[in-house]
């Protein structure tokens, strides 16, 4: 069997690399091809049964699949976007789940209304895998795409606190108490976000001592396991706290973490994510037909195919009607919103300059201010840079694929439930239906919609702006290479001659040919460059806070003092 085992193995990898080949070229999303082949596989002579727990998708393979995702998102698209991924991943997920459960139980009564609520949880969040694939080559603009990770992260922890409610209400023998379940639900929620922000600062504050990208990366490993089992352990989400975790740890890494490890961990998570759902893709294929065969003895082919027909019905009118009051509220309003915003952000501003700090503290405090008050500016301007449009919430409206935690959260539903099979099979095929309606379609519909791609030009011109502003910083902030030393001892004049001619000129520009000094002032070289190159993260960290440019932007301009730290780090 162990030989088995590993032939299986190697043919999914072969598999998946083949599937992500081919859909690179022809456009198809990569899921549909694999759920595909994973059914075709299931029909081959003397392929073995495959019966994994549904805890080991649910707790080995969601968490570092939610973190990969967390950590890459930036915290600053994230909060411009929140109340759009609130609404979608918890106010929509909530009402998807009972409105199913309703109506499902109401047409079909031999459903039970907890498990009917049960299966409306399971296919309530939408997956992102294959519609942010989709919509990086048909050219997404950047923002939807962030609600689209945005809400695929926070969506799960909604659905999956719904179903573990609905499960416990399958279970239990006595009456169902309302009060009981919110305290429930707000403790899921409050005390995932407390666990996650507690691992994912002790992780970073561990990493950031630590000077060996192999220990660096195999800790990155825990940080999913060390906030999911605290979590669930203590009766909280541990798929919350997870992502809560991962936003942090992203959000510290930029600062705390060195080029080297920031890179290594890329790379690594990166290729982890694209294997594992990959393999519950092709698994989600594999078992299809098998899930057939055990809902056959419970209920009859006509029936099932109503169930899925509804279910799918459902989720797509809801998915429209869900985001009809996003449209409504920003056609509506907008411009006078902006105004008014505008108003209040100058009557603050001019607050701020009739003040006259007396000491220190005020001074600092007046300094926050006038960063809250850039950030807010920097808001306005992004609102009006880049609106969601109607032409955007219609996609995100198509965009309602299901996957990963649709597959593996209905496993989770107590066996010996009546018509447990049936509504496994229901969501499978649920999952394999929008895949194969919205997965196909959506590249037409992003076409369709003629969004304007942002200039190239437009797009240098930004990021060597970045680069000046925070090389501008750093040399205000470290103040005359003249008054600088090392080890007490004052620089070489030529070095410092050097420095101002060709060295910080460049630092600025944003160019990787950094001059090199004599032998002799070789050392001391590096150590301004690399005080400089110190005090250009901080003055990105703090740019970033505002959010004057685009993440975009951001993510190149780190990029560009990472490569500035590995090669002063190879001299």
């Amino acid at each position: 069997m162990d030989h088995e085992i590993l032939l299986i193995a190697g043919a999914g990898l072969a598999i998946m690399i083949a599937a992500s080949v081919f859909a690179r070229r022809t456009g198809i999303a990569a899921p549909l091809l694999l759920v595909a082949l994973g059914i075709a596989a299931s029909y081959l002579p003397s392929t073995p049964a495959i019966h994994l727990e549904p805890e080991i998708i649910l707790a080995g393979v969601l968490p570092p699949l939610l973190y990969s995702s967390a950590v890459q998102l930036p915290v600053l698209d994230v909060r411009r976007n929140f109340g759009l991924i609130s609404w979608l991943s918890v106010v929509m997920v909530i009402v998807s789940a009972l409105a199913i459960g309703g109506l499902v139980h109401a047409l079909f009564p031999s459903i039970s209304f907890a498990l009917a609520t049960a299966l409306g949880a399971v296919v309530s969040p939408t997956d992102a895998v294959a519609a942010t694939a989709i919509g990086h080559r048909a050219g997404l603009p950047p923002r939807l795409m962030t609600v689209l990770e945005g809400e695929s992260l926070v969506n799960d922890a909604a659905a999956l606190v719904v179903l573990r409610t609905a499960v416990a209400a399958i279970a239990a023998t006595t009456g169902f108490s309302l009060g009981d379940t919110i305290l429930s639900f707000v403790w899921a929620v409050a005390g995932a976000v407390i666990i996650g922000l507690l691992v994912g600062l002790a992780t970073v504050l561990l990493r950031q001592r630590l000077d060996d990208p192999v220990l660096n990366t195999t800790i990155s490993f825990a940080v999913p396991f060390l906030a999911y089992f605290p979590a669930e352990e203590a009766h909280a989400s541990g798929v919350l706290a997870v992502v809560v975790a991962g936003l942090l740890t992203g959000a510290l890494g930029s600062k705390r973490f060195s080029a080297r490890d920031r890179q290594t961990q890329a790379t690594t998570w990166t290729t982890i994510s694209f294997i594992l759902e990959s393999a519950v893709f092709v698994a989600m294929g594999y078992q299809l037909p098998e899930l057939v065969d055990a809902a056959k003895s419970e209920t009859t082919g006509k029936e099932i195919t109503g169930l899925v027909l509804l279910v799918v019905a459902l989720l797509v009118a809801l998915r429209f009607l869900g985001l009809a009051w996003p449209a409504v509220a920003s056609w509506f309003g907008r411009k006078e919103r902006a105004e008014q915003t505008r108003a209040q952000l100058s009557q603050f501003e001019e607050k701020l300059d009739s003040m006259d700090p007396a000491d220190k503290r005020e001074e600092n405090r007046l300094a926050w201010a006038r960063r809250r008050l850039a950030r807010g500016n920097a808001d306005v301007e992004f609102e009006e840079r880049e609106p969601i449009t109607a032409k955007g919430l219609l996609v995100l409206a198509w965009a309602g694929m299901r996957g990963v935690v649709t597959v593996a959260a209905v496993q989770t539903i107590p066996p010996g439930t009546p018509h447990a099979a049936t509504v496994v099979l229901a969501a499978f095929l649920v999952a394999l239906i929008t895949l194969l309606i919205f997965g196909l379609t959506l590249p037409a519909v992003i076409t369709k919609m003629n969004f304007s791609p942002e200039d190239a030009q437009d797009k240098r011109d930004s990021v060597q702006a970045l680069l000046r502003r925070v090389g501008e910083t750093a040399i205000d902030a470290l103040g005359p290479l003249e008054e600088q030393s090392v080890d007490g001892e004052p620089l070489d004049p030529e070095l410092v001659s050097t420095m101002k001619d060709r060295v910080l000129p460049r630092l600025v520009a944003g160019t990787r040919q950094l001059r090199s000094a004599r032998p002799d002032s070789h050392e001391q070289m590096l150590i301004v460059q690399r005080r400089y190159l110190d005090a250009m993260r901080d003055a990105l960290v703090s740019e970033r806070s505002i959010g004057a440019y685009s993440s975009e932007t951001f993510r190149q301009v780190e990029g560009f003092l990472d490569s500035l730290e590995q090669r002063l780090t190879s001299l």
